[in-house]
């Protein structure tokens, strides 16, 4: 088999699993530490693009399975060195970013603090694609989705602050 799923085997298999429960781990807890933001979100006065509040479960499901893929391309054994040090450090480094805007946004209600970490997100994901596709292209595309989420995200995030 070609391409990215060349490498899946039995052998690596737990190591895909691991990479994919990881960023769905850390949605999880930012969830736990969040759980009354569905009621805060039906509460805004939302711009016309603005989406039902159970389509954000779905989509960060998604961006998370398909981050925690592109993790695992990275990891692999003939892409190691010093290019995936420095790209696993900007993947690990926007999952605490990640973790903690829905904490600004939701719990303390600082959108526009949330709106300058949601840039902050948005600049370390690009990183993290860029430096996940020199090593592995399909890696860097799979951050794709996620970088077009963040800035529908971010103009959510902006709309919100405005009218609320």
């Amino acid at each position: 088999m070609t391409g990215m799923f060349r490498v899946v085997n039995l052998k690596n298999i737990k190591n895909l699993v691991l990479s994919i429960v990881l960023p769905v781990a850390v949605g999880m807890l930012a969830g736990f530490f969040t759980r009354n933001s569905s009621e805060i979100y039906a509460g805004f006065i939302k711009p016309a693009l603005a989406p039902p509040g159970w389509v954000f479960g779905i989509v960060w499901f998604a961006l998370y399975v398909l981050m925690g893929i592109a993790a695992f391309l990275v990891m692999q054994p003939r892409t190691l060195g010093v290019k995936t040090g420095k790209a696993m450090w900007l993947y690990y480094a926007q999952l605490i970013a990640n973790f903690f805007w829905p904490l600004i946004f939701f719990n303390l209600a600082a959108y526009g603090f949330a709106f300058m970490w949601l840039l902050l997100l948005l600049l370390l994901v690009i990183m993290t694609a860029a430096a996940f596709y020199e090593i592995n292209c399909a890696a860097g595309w799979l951050m794709i989705p996620y970088i077009a989420w963040l800035c529908f995200a971010g103009y959510l995030n902006y709309m919100i602050w405005m009218l609320n």
